[in-house]
């Protein structure tokens, strides 16, 4: 393996527990096949796993009254959903200044054919954190057709109130959408009530499984027609989509493999305890903090409550600049990380800011080999 420093987290975490490596191996070789197309003994322990890890994302979310959608990405799962819920002509749809281009380029697709309007939710400027009150007097003013939120935003780190958020929406009637790519299996979060309508998850993320296995978890409080219209391993000779969840949004073969690598990630996570891995990732996110402080050249873009990602600038260079001097031994990212609202909100836009992300796998000579480099570029400045 390549020598390199991980604070790329964010992107997609790094490493994996040993557990998710072995696994998949041991899937692959013993049984890699399709979930659902034969009537074989290795079809069958194949959809055994895929069934056993829908179960332990029920645990994980404490939401055994919802169903589990697998997608191979969070993008599809947030197209599935922002467009199948069918915006009407003129509707309020409310998102936070942090939402990902998942959310915000597939609504101004939307837009372009629908015409609703698109709303920023009320937010500090100088805490980044959303505000309660004035959001309740936006939805009066402006009733809310659907409240979309990133549970934790990729570009700052902040931590938004989405149970709070949710609960004051559903007074309006409205649907909601929480993002939870950044905190999913990091933030201990029960989404059993019917104010969380959909929520989205990224298994290559905080999860600390593979890439290629996504989904949402919902009770449908809708009908969504599905995205992808294909194959399904049963009733094949109806040409209309099976009516079965989740079957109906799950058509062609699955990536059974990394089904097995997110089974082994949840199994882990559970074990572990999502509230102890939290503490030691708030250890590192202070401990970047910190680290960071020492510098005058650095600008922080620092929330009261964050978690997991610090984004900064240097005095006298662009974000691409830094990103090219400190890749060398460090991967992080620069850059707009794919919401330029976000940048727009904090100041940061077009140039972005150099961000670093943190994980349960970091140890201190990470951090003293991005010292180094920190010192280094001082030193050069």
């Amino acid at each position: 393996m390549e020598n390199i420093v991980y604070f790329d987290n964010a992107a997609t975490t790094f490493p994996k527990p040993e557990c998710v490596y072995t696994a998949m191996d041991q899937f692959a070789r013993t049984c890699g096949v399709s979930i659902g197309r034969g009537q074989h003994s290795l079809s069958s322990k194949a959809a055994f796993v895929a069934d056993e890890t829908r179960e332990l994302l029920q645990d994980l979310f404490h939401s055994s009254n919802k169903k589990v959608v697998f997608t191979n990405t969070a993008t599809e799962a947030l197209n599935i959903i922002i467009r199948g819920m069918n915006i009407p002509k003129g509707a309020n749809v409310y998102i936070s200044p942090f939402e990902h281009n998942a959310v915000t380029r597939t609504l101004h697709y939307l837009k372009k054919q629908h015409n609703f309007q698109i709303i920023q939710l009320a937010c500090n400027k100088n805490t980044y954190e959303l505000d309660i009150d004035k959001t309740e007097t936006q939805f009066k003013e402006k009733k809310p057709f659907c409240v979309i939120v990133s549970h934790v935003s990729n570009v700052v780190g902040v931590v938004a109130p989405i149970e709070r958020i949710f609960e004051t929406a559903k007074k309006f009637g409205a649907i909601t959408i929480a993002d939870m790519c950044q905190s999913a299996g990091l933030i201990d979060i029960n989404i059993s009530s019917t104010d969380f309508d959909y929520v989205v998850f990224a298994g290559h993320k905080t999860l600390y499984g593979p890439l290629g296995i996504s989904g949402f978890i919902t009770a449908f409080p809708q009908e969504l027609p599905p995205l992808i219209i294909g194959g399904t391993g049963f009733d094949s000779a109806n040409q209309d989509m099976p009516d079965d969840i989740p079957v109906k949004y799950e058509a062609g073969s699955h990536n059974s493999t990394a089904i097995a690598g997110l089974n082994a990630s949840l199994k882990w996570l559970l074990d572990i305890g999502i509230n102890n891995i939290y503490k030691v990732e708030l250890q590192h996110y202070d401990q970047l903090g910190n680290l960071l402080k020492r510098y005058e050249n650095i600008k922080l873009y620092l929330p009261e409550n964050g978690i997991g990602v610090i984004s900064c600038n240097f005095e006298g260079y662009g974000s691409s600049e830094i990103g090219q001097v400190i890749s060398k031994k460090i991967a992080i990212r620069s850059g707009l990380h794919c919401a330029p609202l976000a940048h727009k909100f904090i100041d940061t836009f077009p140039s972005g800011t150099v961000r670093f992300s943190i994980s349960y796998f970091n140890t201190d000579s990470d951090f003293e080999v991005l010292k180094e480099m920190l010192d280094y570029i001082e030193e050069n400045s």
